[in-house]
């Protein structure tokens, strides 16, 4: 049995026993998002940019938190769009996409603990650590996704995918649930206040992280390198050659081409909102329980709704399914401009969490069916740099209009362009008839 052509996964394996290895991969591959959703929801989405604003940055105006912290953004996004495509050539090379994936994440594991040394008015501090975390916690992507046309069949790389997304939300969920009662009640957990709570926040990350990679690194077996390179600097010199190569393979690919720049664009916003919707909403003055409360809800209902949008695919294909993430998207962001009372969030944040997921995976899954198998770290070290530069520029709109206006409602406000223009171009993107048929079933089902 294969994963996909030339890679045999079972060798001489009887069919019962076979399949039950191929469902043990695809649930060990899919814990990672279980594993690193913590970092997303916990750090980068809800607790840090409370803290950052309300500790690290105590004493700069609203408005000038906000902007140092989209800054922050840009940068470590730029630093991981920079490395990712060198990352995911170099382990196509060498064989090692575990490897490359455990170190990365060794990284941003060790980087978030050290948030937690954090205290009052040291943003720089802050705003070092969570890059030094966040630009591993991307890298490591690159790897992780890469294995998704090497541990799934053709068929059921939607349903893998969109699963692997909704246990992400289980996971960050269910983490940042016990955060949050930390936070609020942080005599419970023998802590002296909610900034200790914080503070402790950050090693739960650290430790959840790491414990929930162990799966994929056990059971999901290496695939096959590129071959005929045999130390680190001779890779690293292929590396550049064959990016450049592949730089110029995609764009002979038309439709390909065409779904990354969509993905560029639309993907921006999608990072912008995850990256600055809870420290917009401190700046316009949205308290910090119903912040927290309101990320909660987006990681629960985005639970059925990622399985949902797995099924959705099956039924109208993939690029259907993400034009209406889009389209809800785009509402959502021109609402944010009028963003003013507690309610008003917790209604935007359930409708995000309607979409975010099941867009996400279904892009992914997408490009995936596009990969060919043996290039597919180099691919999608390109589809990652798309989604990584894509999220510096929305994070630097909102320090800028910041910055000018003393406002960041029209960087929200901004953020609907990347939606609509994404939109715009992925309808001109053809999809074909393997990523529809990639989506049958239901996306929670095991792989049959």
């Amino acid at each position: 049995m294969t994963g996909r052509p030339g890679w045999t996964t079972h060798g001489g394996a009887d069919p019962a026993e076979a399949e039950r290895l191929y469902r043990r991969r695809v649930d060990a591959w899919c814990f990672y998002d279980w594993a690193n959703s913590a970092f997303a929801t916990t750090v980068m989405a809800a607790i840090l940019p409370i803290y950052f604003s309300a500790v690290a940055a105590k004493d700069l105006p609203p408005a000038r938190a906000t902007a140092i912290w989209g800054y922050t953004s840009s940068l470590s996004l730029a630093l991981a769009a920079l490395l990712s495509p060198f990352v995911g050539a170099a382990a196509d090379l060498l064989g090692r996409r575990k490897a490359f994936l455990l170190v990365s994440a060794a990284l941003g594991i060790l980087a978030t603990a050290l948030l937690a040394t954090v205290g009052e008015n040291e943003w720089r501090q802050a705003s070092l650590f969570y890059v030094l975390a966040h630009v591993p916690f991307v890298v490591s992507f690159v790897c992780y996704d890469s294995l998704l046309p090497h541990i799934g069949r053709a068929g059921d790389l939607d349903r893998i995918s969109t699963r692997g997304f909704a246990l992400g939300y289980v996971g960050g969920g269910l983490l940042l649930l016990l955060n949050t009662v930390m936070v609020l009640s942080p005599s419970l957990f023998g802590l002296s206040s909610a900034a200790s709570a914080m503070r402790a926040s950050f090693v739960t990350v650290s430790v959840w992280w790491a414990l929930f990679t162990i799966p994929l690194l056990r059971r999901v077996p290496e695939p096959p390198g590129g071959g005929g390179t045999r130390s680190l600097f001779s890779a690293l010199r292929e590396t550049v050659s064959r990016l450049a190569a592949a730089l110029r393979d995609i764009r002979s690919h038309g439709e390909v081409w065409k779904f990354l720049i969509a993905f560029w664009l639309y993907g921006d916003g999608i990072g912008t909102i995850v990256k600055m919707a809870t420290i917009y909403g401190s700046e316009v003055g949205i308290g910090r329980n119903h912040l927290i409360g309101a990320l909660l809800l987006v990681q629960f209902t985005g639970i059925p709704f990622s399985f949902l949008f797995g099924r959705l695919a099956g039924r109208i294909g993939a690029r259907a399914g993400i034009l209406i993430g889009l389209g809800v998207y785009s509402v959502l962001s021109a609402g944010a401009f009028f963003l003013s009372e507690a309610w008003h969030f917790w209604l935007l944040a359930f409708f995000v969490g309607t979409v975010q997921g099941g867009t996400q995976a279904l892009s992914r899954s997408f490009f995936a069916s596009l990969t060919p198998a043996d290039r597919s770290g180099e691919w999608f070290g390109f589809f990652s740099v798309s989604g990584r530069f894509a999220g510096i520029a929305g994070p630097l709109l909102f320090a800028l209009a910041g910055e000018w206006t003393g406002s960041s409602r029209y960087g929200a406000l901004g953020v609907a362009f990347f939606f609509v223009a994404g939109g715009l171009l992925l309808l001109r993107v053809r999809e074909r008839p393997a990523a529809k048929s990639g989506a049958s079933g239901p996306a929670g089902a095991r792989p049959a």
